[in-house]
């Protein structure tokens, strides 16, 4: 349960948001003068989780109310809801220290979402001992282990933060890497706000316009000013995500930002000085990328002054339990649940896994679990089904035609002259009893079901027509 101020001018939406949060469990304290709500919070040290308020005030702004409340409290998440959204409103409100901020008009699952991550932000940062943080190494945001290998890196990171250096972080998809980005951010001292950017994500033609902003006419489609990411970080971090997918011409300007610590908008003939540290992260072998000139090597050396490599789930085991117990508390806040634990054999059975997907798989299996527990403890049924491999079978005997439940050690493989076991039947009837329990899990929601399922919702829909479940 958060403890939230609400801040809305409109008393209809007020009213309703304010019931909405507060089916949701949470505590709500509602105000519609912008200026009653931030002399209540000024009042109200360490009782508050999350602020939650519109941008438009008819006696003050979202922004007034964001800076009053890192003047009472810095450790407040702050939300801020618009129907004027742009660019500038963006950077202003995360450079002022803003949570998040969601446009007008929002969906409800959107802000409780919203609501749920700004709360365990909160608890993060108040070092509460519930299970969502117990696991957390003091002094580090978001670390979780006493594994030798973690030991080692929160020793790193602690160091190095408060440098200015360029710091490249290495590590299989999956790791962690924007995790100790953001602790290196956040211990650094650093004024400017932590802009993560996904290299890999950006089409190609759009990437110099991102990254350094444009002038109003630079090109067709261009109606106004553009804020590039380098200046939306001014006097922060920027962390470069998957460095090693930039392509070469970009690598050239990269390079030359570095080295000049200016940058040009596209269709402008200023310079503007660049402030942002920058913190650059890749799953690839970048020494190998510039033997194969995939990479420029003095754009590596100039990333690469400290590196940080973080070790796979499976060279830490140590750490799963703790993993373990973070992410129940994250999930039981999200999704309101009360469940306390992992059974014995869950325990084992995550113990054991190998973990490709590495610390970000075990939170996606978590978070399945989680959904589809009813209980108080994680049980081996509420796994994926990847990683019930004893689960009950059901085998059709064709002699009567009928579906009996099997265990793994009732299996035989039939005499010559039986009828047999059709194997095609068995995995449709698991099939299909896996879509109706996902179903009623999630009272009908498909793209939830198929979420939970770990296919597309085309495939379900497939699948639900198929055993004529629509």
């Amino acid at each position: 349960m958060a403890r939230i101020v609400l801040v809305e001018d409109e008393i209809n939406v007020l009213q309703m948001t304010k019931l909405m949060l507060t089916r949701a469990s949470h505590e709500v304290r509602g105000f519609s003068s912008g200026q009653e709500a931030m002399a209540y919070i000024s009042a109200q040290p360490g009782e508050i989780d999350v602020v939650l308020t519109d941008y438009r005030l008819t006696d003050s702004t979202g922004l007034d109310v964001l800076h009053a409340v890192k003047r009472a409290d810095p450790g407040i998440q702050v939300l801020l809801v618009t129907a004027y959204a742009t660019t500038a409103t963006a950077i202003e409100a995360m450079r002022g220290g803003a949570f998040d901020y969601v446009e007008k008009p929002f969906k409800r699952d959107e802000i409780l979402a919203l609501v749920a991550k700004a709360h365990a932000r909160r608890i993060t940062l108040l070092g509460s001992p519930s299970p969502a943080n117990g696991a957390e190494t003091e002094g580090l945001p978001n670390f979780i282990g006493e594994s030798d290998a973690m030991k080692e890196v929160m020793s790193l990171v602690t160091r190095v933060a408060p440098t200015k250096a360029n710091i490249l972080i290495t590590g299989e998809s999956g790791t962690g890497k924007e995790v100790v980005a953001r602790a290196i951010h956040q211990l650094s001292g650093a004024t400017g706000p932590f802009v993560a950017v996904n290299c890999g994500a950006i089409p190609e033609a759009l990437l110099e316009s991102e990254f350094f902003g444009h002038a109003r006419g630079a090109f067709t489609g261009a109606v106004r000013d553009k804020v590039g990411f380098f200046q939306a970080a001014a006097q922060g971090s920027i962390f470069l995500d998957e460095i090693g997918e930039l392509p070469m011409p970009m690598q050239v300007k990269l390079l030359r930002v570095i080295q000049e610590k200016k940058s040009q908008r596209v269709g402008d003939v200023r310079e503007e000085p660049v402030t942002a540290r920058i913190i650059a992260a890749t799953n690839r072998d970048l020494r190998a990328e510039v033997d194969a000139h995939r990479f420029r090597e003095d754009l590596f050396f100039r990333l690469n002054v400290i590196q940080i490599s973080l070790p796979p789930l499976r060279e830490r085991r140590d750490d799963i339990p703790r993993l373990i117990r973070y992410f129940l508390g994250k999930f039981n806040d999200e999704l309101g649940k009360r469940i306390t634990s992992v059974s014995r054999e869950v325990l084992d059975v995550l113990m054991a896994y190998d973990y490709r997907g590495n610390v970000r798989e075990l939170e996606n299996i978590l978070e399945h679990a989680t959904t589809l527990e009813l209980g108080p403890e994680i049980s081996r049924s509420s796994l994926p089904a990847y990683l019930r491999n004893d689960a009950p079978q059901m085998a059709r005997v064709s002699s009567d035609s009928q579906w009996r439940r099997v265990d793994r050690s009732e299996w035989t493989v039939p005499e010559m002259g039986d009828d047999g076991v059709e194997l095609e039947g068995i995995v449709e009837d698991v099939e299909r009893s896996l879509i109706e329990q996902s179903l009623e899990r999630t009272q009908g929601n498909k793209t939830e079901a198929a979420r939970l399922l770990g296919i597309t919702f085309r495939s379900l829909r497939y699948r639900l027509k198929k055993y004529g479940l629509e």
